[in-house]
């Protein structure tokens, strides 16, 4: 008895909890500048949890349940072009399962709804605002925002999002060099989407983008989208670390290790060596793979749920060590 009782004291001393015991909560961060912006949040949490049918997915969470006192590290996730802010969340789960509080936004002009921005010069303009205002909002507006430390924040970035989050960083895209990247590169999957939109009103938008946010301090990068906006110097401004996921059979993303290149330090490079543009993303249901089926499909022989285990240890490890 007495030694469990020892195990009992150590296990609430070092903040115990079962594991996935994960909350869950949506909410609305302002933006000032456009439509409010949906996010959702996951923090660890100590309720119990329960099947939630949210959108398309199926989580076991602890809806709206308290958070926990902090200081908690923060990782803001971005989605890729036509996603939304659930497009990762058993990695989100993952992270919130491992201490940190996880914000998911989806992309005002360029979601699963919304495309008025997709492919537009807009489109990049746009998505490092939103990242800005949702770490405005986790900071001071969100009633849990004690719990946030706002010297440990990191950033998750899929595809687009993965731009999105160079910028953030420090990166300066100069978007006026897709122009000529189409021209020469036709099949590319972006500008075959981009040939393929309705024709928009001539933009009074910059081609230069910089937003850096200094109170990113760390970056997960996975398959990149469209490095070709970064000139040789472009991402010398980006000082915190980066870990860059580059899969060998991505159709969608094909210079994802352009990046590696410009970096102006070694990211921490992983290569996945059969996986393709989507792995990265929470394995579909029924309702998904009809709904979204280019999301779905991976290369033969490849194993999303197990590949994502491994992935999501990873990224808990690097932000643990880059967000002390």
């Amino acid at each position: 008895m007495k030694r469990f009782l020892v195990v009992v004291t150590m296990l609430c001393l070092l903040g115990y909890r079962p594991a996935g015991a994960v909350g869950f909560q949506w909410a609305t961060a302002p933006d000032p500048d456009d439509a409010p912006l949906q996010v959702a949040i996951w923090y660890p949490s100590d309720s119990p949890t329960a099947d939630a049918m949210l959108g398309a997915f199926d989580m076991d969470v602890a809806k709206n349940a308290p958070v926990p006192a902090g200081p908690h590290p923060l990782i803001v996730m971005s989605h890729g072009t036509g996603g939304m802010a659930l497009n990762s969340y058993d990695t989100a789960i993952a992270l919130a399962d491992a201490g940190f509080i996880v914000v998911a936004v989806t992309h005002t002009g360029d979601n699963y709804r919304d495309h008025s921005a997709s492919f537009t010069r807009r489109q990049f303009v746009g998505r490092p605002r939103h990242i800005s205002r949702v770490i405005d909002f986790m900071l001071s507006a969100w009633p849990g925002h004690a719990s946030v430390d706002p010297a440990r924040i990191g950033i998750f970035g899929h595809s687009a999002g993965g731009t999105t989050a160079l910028i953030i960083a420090g990166g300066v895209a100069d978007l006026s060099r897709l122009a000529a990247f189409c021209r020469t590169n036709p099949e590319d999957w972006g500008c075959q989407h981009a040939k393929q939109r309705p024709p928009v009103p001539q933009e009074n938008v910059s081609a230069s983008v910089a937003a850096a946010d200094i109170r990113v301090k760390a970056v997960v990068l996975a398959a990149p989208a469209i490095s070709v906006v970064f000139k040789p110097d472009g991402l010398a401004g980006v000082k915190v670390p980066v870990q860059l996921w580059v899969a060998a059979k991505d159709e969608v993303v094909t210079d994802g290790s352009l990046v590696r290149t410009l970096l102006p330090t070694t990211p921490d490079y992983q290569l996945v060596a059969n996986g393709g543009h989507f792995a990265y993303l929470t394995p579909c249901n029924e309702m998904l793979a009809k709904s979204a089926p280019e999301i779905c499909v991976d290369p033969p022989g490849f194993d999303r749920a197990a590949f994502l285990k491994g992935f999501q240890q990873s990224i808990i490890a690097f932000y643990r060590e880059q967000l002390k």
